[in-house]
């Protein structure tokens, strides 16, 4: 998760970041579980002030060991040899992260917390939160927008919980913000690449063609209402449609 302060606007979130606070002021280790990018490294960082490791980079973790009592390792799940780190890990406070769960005999002789950070689907309050943030991050990059942009009109990708949140955030924010002519240089700079084959309108004419039928179908809900609005033959537009294969 990016570099913010820990947002728990929803009950799970509450709970995580209440069972974090205990910890700030308990030399205990814990293991923080979820899938990647519902702000495991965030509430991480927020319960130890330490350096980050990666338990996938074995030998480096047992270096940075060595000199440091309190440590946050990503990645614990993959770590090689977990016999040998718990030798070395006595009077140490470690904050350990992982995607996935670990044989319940490893997770019992490490931690004396788990914390379960659910995927950002089951936490609507905090994408409000996070869409908000994203939101005014977009603002300063782009600038204002002439025209109005309702956060609670677009689409809100959670695939990949912050990450596609912040993506498709920033992507309708950008796409208010872009004039036809701004469009048209992004696809002039993406076009020149791509020439070459020989055979370049046809290959390429899908780039035009399923976006606008697309939008048609969005827009208009069928074909013959595709068809009259965009003044094309009604044969010539199911012929498009089977080939990219785009009804339905």
């Amino acid at each position: 998760m990016l570099d913010r302060d820990f947002i728990a606007k929803s009950r799970a979130s509450k709970e995580a970041l209440k069972s974090a606070n205990l910890l700030k002021n308990l030399n205990i280790n814990a293991l923080i579980i979820g899938d990647r990018g519902v702000g495991k490294n965030t509430l991480a960082r927020h319960i130890l002030d330490a350096p980050t490791v990666d338990g996938d980079k074995f030998k480096e973790l047992l270096k940075a060991l060595e000199v440091n009592n309190n440590l946050i390792i990503k990645n614990f799940d993959k770590i090689v040899n977990f016999e040998q780190l718990k030798k070395i890990i006595n009077n140490k406070k470690i904050i350990a992260i992982s995607e996935n769960s670990l044989n319940n005999s490893i997770e019992d002789s490490f931690f004396s917390l788990k914390i379960h950070l659910p995927p950002l689907k089951s936490r609507m309050e905090d994408v409000s939160a996070l869409s908000d943030i994203f939101y005014n991050e977009a603002k300063e990059i782009y600038g204002e927008l002439t025209s109005e942009f309702d956060l609670n009109q677009i689409e809100l990708d959670l695939s990949e919980n912050i990450y596609s949140l912040k993506k498709s955030v920033y992507f309708a924010y950008l796409k208010n913000s872009l004039t036809s002519k701004d469009v048209q240089d992004m696809l002039e700079q993406f076009l020149i690449d791509k020439l070459g084959s020989g055979n370049d309108y046809r290959q390429l004419l899908h780039i035009f063609d399923v976006p606008l039928i697309k939008s048609g179908f969005k827009k208009y809900g069928s074909q013959l209402a595709i068809s009259k609005a965009f003044g094309l033959n009604r044969n010539t537009l199911r012929k498009k449609i089977n080939e990219y294969q785009l009804e339905g």
